[in-house]
């Protein structure tokens, strides 16, 4: 179990092949969500790792872990996340905000309310690996809802979000760096 969402089976695909210099160990890597070991709706694809010999060890990732674990978390809903209406009041987000922005949430809300975002995937988010970084494509909905003074909530409006990273990591003083960027 990786965490309470999901579990990888990284059962041996083959025996291992002993070599003189090395041992070549090849493990399965299926991440699905917790409790329900299904089958994955990707296909793996079979890779190599390039002859080096001037490191004791060696891990690679493909492409399907990654798209394994992608969707064991969509699946177990951990891209829905809420935005509570203290946070947004910490960052002074409120309906009079976005009032100047969209003219109808002006005219709906006069007074100045504190605002609560769900933020919600709304397909498997696609990774994908490139030469020296991954991509991660993720499309999702923003819902913005008032928080009135007796706490209930009114939907504002919702807006639909397309967002595709590139994420590069890399190895400075012997830490994992990364950088992200915002491709669109």
């Amino acid at each position: 179990q990786i965490d309470d969402l999901a579990e990888v089976d990284y059962s041996l695909n083959s025996f291992p092949a002993v070599f003189q210099p090395f041992i070549d160990l090849d493990l399965k890597g299926v991440v699905f969500p917790a409790g329900n070991a299904t089958d994955s709706p990707y296909m793996a694809a079979s890779f190599t790792i390039p002859d080096q010999t001037d490191s004791m060890l060696y891990l690679a990732f493909s492409e399907y872990f990654f798209q394994t674990s992608s969707f064991a978390y969509y699946t177990a809903g951990a891209f829905n996340t809420t935005i509570a209406e203290e946070t947004c009041s910490y960052f002074n987000i409120n309906t009079e905000i976005f009032g100047s922005i969209i003219p109808e949430v002006a005219k709906y809300s006069v007074t100045p309310y504190p605002v609560m975002l769900k933020l919600m995937a709304t397909e498997i988010p696609i990774i994908s690996l490139e030469q020296d970084s991954f991509t991660v494509e993720i499309q999702g909905s923003m819902e913005v809802l008032a928080v009135l003074p007796d706490s209930t909530t009114q939907s504002l409006f919702t807006m639909n979000v397309a967002a595709n990273t590139s994420i590069s990591l890399n190895v400075f003083d012997q830490k994992l760096m990364g950088s992200l960027c915002l491709n669109r």
